[in-house]
């Protein structure tokens, strides 16, 4: 991976694992910014992005992201283009297919604007082709993933173990919806990491570790 030119890391993670935090702490060594589900679903909702939406801003300029970050960041509503479709769906609320198109194209404008780490999303999938991209799964035990929620969600082990199986099940079933693949499936991959015996912290450093082999 060249840090001299943008570049992308992909975080994809088992729920429990730590996965989402160890991204934050290697976007915050790396200096760039770090997106999450909840970032790309509140840009999407708050400026009812739709393809078409994006494709207009596409046309118009060359780095669209930059123009539409810049506009939404200064919060005062300068989107470059005047948006006169939604999602559509039933009472305007996006289908999962048409969120998945809207994710897909905000990703690889992010992608092809600046670096950054993306945390889910499918986004070792939708920048696989990417030049300078580096992607890691996180995954560990049961038992780890259990404490984990307990102690940081304040969940008993009856309902940690419930939103395993639940989202678990979920986020494969969309990867393999919309990937044709399966999360788990480690050639999708540059780097898998355990995290049981670990601190988020220490994944963090074996990530910068080999994005600095990679980048020797």
């Amino acid at each position: 991976m060249n840090r001299n030119e943008n570049f992308v890391i992909t975080i994809n993670r088992e729920v429990g694992s730590g996965g989402r935090t160890v991204g934050r702490k290697v976007a915050e060594r790396l200096g760039v910014q770090f997106y999450d589900k909840a970032i790309i679903r509140t840009l999407s909702e708050k400026f009812q992005l739709s393809e078409e939406a994006i494709e207009e801003m596409k046309g118009k300029s060359r780095h669209w992201w930059h123009d539409f970050k810049y506009a939404g960041t200064i919060g005062m509503g300068l989107i470059p283009i005047q948006f006169t479709e939604t999602y559509g769906g039933e009472l305007g609320q996006p289908t999962s297919d048409m969120m998945f198109r809207v994710e897909k194209e905000l990703l690889q404008g992010i992608a092809d604007d600046e670096s950054c780490v993306i945390a889910g999303r499918c986004g070792f999938f939708v920048l696989r082709h990417h030049p300078n991209h580096v992607s890691v799964f996180i995954q560990a035990s049961t038992d780890f993933r259990l404490e984990r929620l307990v102690r940081k969600q304040n969940m008993t082990p009856e309902e940690a173990h419930k939103t395993i199986e639940k989202i678990d099940k979920m986020r494969e079933n969309y990867v393999k919806k919309y990937c044709g693949t399966s999360r788990y499936d480690t050639r999708n991959y540059d780097l898998v990491l355990r995290a049981d015996g670990k601190t988020e912290d220490e994944l963090a450093d074996i990530i910068m570790q080999y994005v600095n082999e990679k980048q020797a």
